[in-house]
């Protein structure tokens, strides 16, 4: 069924000034501590070049140089022979002064303590770091890694804190999920931000790394709910045809986050500084306290008819629209009649077949659904574990971290602009699998250059244009696929799946260690066999969304070369068959199509955006329009229907068609087709 609130936010305008205004200065501003959050553990964490530390090396005034010759050993890491980061010669004070005596000679000092470089002797045996270490402070001025010595045989801790703030993100998901359906969308906002800001700040204050652990899992609890409701809200604030815009607004604020991160965290190189800087401004957000409103989509839902009808004049006032003063009476009529529908739709057998006992062993009983279903929370798991370990491991490529790091995130925003035209022209499949490969391909080619930094980081940013552009089509897909029974129950289901990805993907990264483009060549090599999996799922562009179990069946997967740019169909074409598509719908049932380029009715889905998000609208308001069908008929009959819809494929003219349908409705009665008035009024 259509929401009601939608032709609401008509008599107030659904984008006008007040939410645009709210868009620019409250909802794309609160997505700030979200990206800040997720990434800031990246630096605090960062690893500094080190080495072992010879206290009385130092006292006799050798250079840092001199130090690492005589007493630091060689190995091989990646590929090229470095000073080892965890072992020394256990150089004696007395011999050295004794050499020191002999002669004033470096070399030959140096000669007598790498013996074993030229013989199987060892003047001095290997041991491990018996001092502690110095560090490279030339990047960072302080790390939780150089502060507690996490290094050698503690350097996985860093990894594992990572794999736990991706695990506290889970679980969160799953405690906060129904807090803000329950409390709403505004108190939910501060819930989260409180413990976010309290958790962020105790960061900068933790003593050793286990507290700092602690804190950093409370963060982690809040980031993907905290990060859920601005897009809500705002979403909800707006009509169906610009949700799209706020998806992409959103999406593009939250590259740019990414970026604003990279200048904070090269202006404060201290961790704990760092910490403060990334959580303490976010104070500032309790102020929206008198600015963010309760979303009137969700007072409306739960009969709160009085604040909705407050919200509504104010966004009125600024928006230059002038309601009513009875106004009241309307809600009230509207809601009334809300209710009443939801109790006609629930005593009819559509609605329970719609709404009761689906789980999620029913996207695995059909054979095509449960293809479709493994697939597609495959590729979720894919997109979303190499979109997380690419931007964890931007910093990692060589070169200037920071810079690594900020271009990582402005390497997403042209997804956004040359994306739409894609999805809507060349198809979802195609392109999802396109830049998944090409992105895939990238990345395992930096395993062909091992000097030239530059060509590495390109590679890397082509790779994560990719990744972001397989993210938001994987998500299109999955909402044009999954059947509306099941829709929200799917899409929960991959998100679930997918946000494992993230809490492992540091594991791979942590091979860089030793192997600097095993996680590149990793990471790029899932992202191949994802895009080659996205062959395995039907083309949607152009269809009608599924609606019962049975049509889910009906998506054949058409493997043509032709099905690589399938038509579209016209605009007007649309319009002119509305009726027809009004009818498909209704019945939601369909007649098994001999490939998936065959078009069940008239309705494309449109296209719509998500990348931290994991939510597509605007295929949701098809969808939406779809269900609102069922207002149209009061009644019908299935036999009539069949031989209707049938008759209307054998016609290809859309004008034969629709006197053709008049004709029908003439003679069969009980099939009620609706008026212009109320096609407008569903549109």
């Amino acid at each position: 069924m259509k929401d009601p609130f939608d032709s609401i936010l008509e008599d107030v305008d659904d984008f006008g000034t007040y939410q645009r205004l709210l868009l620019a200065f409250v909802l794309l501003p609160g997505f700030v501590p979200v990206g800040f959050h997720a990434y800031n553990q990246l630096f605090m964490a960062a690893a500094p070049d080190h080495y072992c530390r010879v206290p009385f090396l130092e006292a006799l005034n050798f250079t840092e140089a001199e130090i690492k010759n005589i007493s630091i050993p060689l190995e091989v890491r990646d590929g090229r022979m470095m000073f080892s980061q965890c072992n020394m010669y256990d150089v004696d004070e007395a011999t050295v002064l004794a050499q020191m005596n002999e002669t004033d000679t470096l070399i030959k000092i140096y000669d007598a303590v790498h013996l074993q470089l030229s013989s199987n002797a060892s003047l001095y045996p290997m041991v491990p770091c018996k001092y502690g270490w110095n560090y490279d402070f030339s990047t960072y001025t302080s790390t939780i890694v150089s502060e507690w010595n996490v290094v050698c045989d503690k350097s996985f801790l860093p990894t594992f804190a990572l794999v736990m703030l991706g695990l506290s993100g889970i679980v969160g998901n799953y405690v906060f999920g129904n807090l803000q359906d329950s409390l709403g969308r505004r108190p939910s906002f501060f819930i989260y931000l409180t413990i976010q800001c309290f958790f962020g700040i105790g960061t900068g204050f933790a003593t050793d790394f286990w507290s700092w652990l602690v804190m950093r899992i409370g963060v982690g609890f809040t980031v993907p709910a905290l990060m859920n409701t601005p897009f809500v809200l705002a979403c909800e604030l707006v009509g169906p045809d610009r949700r799209t815009l706020c998806t992409l607004l959103l999406n593009i604020a939250y590259s740019l986050i990414l970026m604003t991160l990279a200048v904070v965290a090269y202006i404060f190189r201290d961790w704990r500084d760092l910490a403060f800087a990334t959580t303490v401004p976010f104070l500032l957000f309790f102020s929206y306290w008198w600015i963010l409103p309760e979303s009137p989509r969700w007072l409306f839902a739960h009969g709160k008819l009085e604040k909705t009808e407050r919200i509504l004049r104010q966004m009125a006032h600024m928006n230059g629209r002038v309601l009513p003063s009875d106004y009241k009476k309307i809600l009230q009529l509207k809601y009334t009649e809300k209710i009443a529908s939801e109790q006609l739709d629930e005593s009819s057998s559509s609605y329970r077949e719609t709404n009761y006992k689906y789980g999620i062993l029913d996207l695995l009983r059909g054979k095509v659904l449960r293809r479709n279903t493994i697939i597609i929370t495959f590729i979720w798991f894919t997109t979303m574990g190499v979109y997380v370990g690419l931007s964890y491991y931007a910093p990692a490529l060589g070169g200037d971290e920071y810079l690594n790091f900020f271009l990582a995130g402005l390497a997403e925003l042209p997804t956004y602009f040359f994306l739409f035209p894609l999805l809507d022209n060349w198809g979802r499949r195609w392109t999802l699998f396109s830049s998944l490969v090409l992105g895939g391909v990238a990345c395992i080619c930096t395993v062909l250059i091992t000097q030239q930094t530059w060509v590495t980081l390109s590679l890397y940013c082509v790779g994560k244009f990719g990744i972001s552009a397989g993210f938001v089509a994987i998500q299109q897909m999955a909402l044009e696929i999954y059947p509306t029974v099941v829709r929200g129950l799917g899409i929960s289901f991959s998100n679930v799946i997918g946000m494992i990805g993230p809490a492992l993907v540091p594991l791979v990264n942590y091979t860089g260690q030793e192997y600097l483009y095993l996680p590149l060549l990793t990471l790029g090599a899932l992202m191949v066999l994802g895009g080659m999996a996205a062959l395995g799922l039907p083309e949607t562009l152009g269809l009608s969304l599924p609606q019962t179990l049975a049509d889910a069946e009906q998506f054949q997967v058409d493997c043509s070369l032709g099905s690589c740019c399938p038509k579209r169909t016209p605009t007007s074409a649309k319009k002119s068959r509305k009726n027809v598509s009004k009818t498909v719908a209704a019945v939601g049932e369909c007649e098994p199509r001999k490939s998936c380029n065959t078009r069940r009715s008239s309705g494309g889905a449109s296209t719509a955006l998500g990348i931290p998000m994991t939510t597509q609208q605007r295929s949701v308001n098809d969808d939406d329009h779809n269900n609102s069908d069922l207002d149209s008929f009061h009644e019908f009959d299935k036999s009539g229907y069949h031989e209707t819809t049938r008759a209307y494929r054998r016609v290809s003219d859309i004008e034969t068609t629709q006197v053709f349908l008049e004709q029908e409705h003439a003679q069969n009665s009980t099939i009620r087709v609706a008026s212009p008035s109320q096609n407008v009024t569903n549109q």
